[in-house]
């Protein structure tokens, strides 16, 4: 399959995804309308699309107008089922482009944060093979509702965590795809006070303590998609 990775900027890229995806025989190409880039087209040009996060937020079409245009983008891949898994904003602005509502959240996750599945995703293409409960690595300020006709697919004490929209529409709020590498850069650029502020003093040392693991997590979830995906593909 040609898989699509859509970013927005240089912080937040395909992580262990990437690895994922090539590792299955796929080629993935990374694009990003905040780069100025035009949209891909034909629509279709991708059997699957990844979209991650970014230092933006989903509401900010006022500071980046190219929002407007990923919505759009995003919009034309739901109405014609192309399978596609959003981290983070990337899952903001999947719930966005189906008409939920984004939102700031009560307070932010930054770090490790505790998730728990919903009964929907024992059935759950991409969910059914995970834990009932982990640890989660989280670095967000804003939620949002569960699209209409969505189910959610795991919460924390906090916000939604994840849901499937139909069957081909995944969305996540935590950064499953995450390497240290990642977590060590985001900490080196974190120069925002109220970023520094809600920073756990141990964060770093707790991530080297179970990246491995959360790593072996994120390869199982995007596992999942990719099979989801490769499905559809034969299918057509």
């Amino acid at each position: 399959m040609d898989v699509l990775s859509v970013i927005h900027g240089n912080r937040a890229r395909a992580g262990v995804f990437g690895e994922v995806v090539e590792e299955r025989g796929h080629r993935l190409d990374e694009w990003s309308l905040a780069w100025g880039t035009p949209l891909p087209q034909p629509l279709d040009s991708y059997e699957a699309v990844l979209v991650f996060g970014g230092a933006m937020h989903a509401d900010q079409d006022d500071r980046h107008p190219w929002l407007l245009e990923e919505n759009m983008f995003l919009q034309g891949l739901l109405a014609i089922h192309t399978p596609v898994l959003g981290v983070c904003l990337g899952a903001q602005l999947l719930a966005k482009a189906a008409l939920a509502p984004v939102y700031r959240a009560p307070s932010p996750e930054i770090g490790w944060v505790e998730v728990e599945l919903t009964g929907e995703a024992g059935d759950d293409a991409v969910f059914s093979q995970l834990p009932e409960r982990f640890e989660a690595f989280q670095w967000h300020y804003y939620t949002h509702d569960v699209p209409g006709g969505g189910f959610e697919l795991a919460r924390s004490a906090a916000c939604t965590q994840a849901f499937r929209l139909g069957e081909s529409a995944w969305g996540i709020q935590f950064h499953a795809e995450v390497t240290l590498a990642q977590v060590e850069s985001w900490l080196e650029s974190s120069v925002d006070d109220e970023e520094r502020a809600n920073l756990p003093p141990d964060l770093l040392e707790s991530t080297r303590a179970r990246i491995d693991d959360w790593n072996e997590l994120g390869r199982t979830l995007c596992g999942g998609f990719v099979e989801a995906a490769e499905r559809v593909s034969i299918a057509a």
